[in-house]
């Protein structure tokens, strides 16, 4: 019996993590980025407070992807992605409307820009991002 408690605590944890995942997906917190055929890609999300939005793309090294984004509201923005379990965050900043920056791709890994709204409104961005050659 206790085996088989061993071997499921484990795999509820990832149940439960993946459920997170798809809820966020299916509430639209979580955007696939689709290249366009000039590898660029535009979002516009509302981001409802207390919330947030993310804008993921699986990306491999040396890639340079210039983005930048406009909000309504100074929101908390990243952008990150998962080595194992360490969280690395090659941007990352507090309070801001507005930014623009190109990301030097180190890891072939999934990497999501996030905006997080602290504030009590609805608050809008608008994201753009561009595969540089």
């Amino acid at each position: 019996m206790k085996v088989l408690s061993t071997l499921i605590k484990p795999v509820a944890g990832v149940a439960a993590l993946l459920l997170v995942h798809l809820s966020a997906i299916a509430s639209g917190h979580i955007v696939d980025v689709q290249w366009d055929a000039n590898g660029q890609f535009t979002h516009k999300a509302e981001v409802q407070p207390t919330k947030f939005v993310e804008v993921c793309a699986k990306l491999k090294p040396g890639q340079k992807i210039a983005w930048s984004f406009q909000g309504s509201a100074a929101m908390n923005f990243n952008i990150h992605y998962h080595l194992g379990k360490e969280t690395i965050y090659p941007a990352k900043l507090t309070e801001v409307k507005e930014a623009a920056q190109t990301l030097q791709v180190q890891a072939e890994q999934v990497h999501c820009w996030l905006w997080s709204n602290k504030t009590p409104a609805t608050a809008s961005v608008d994201v753009a991002l561009r595969i540089e050659p």
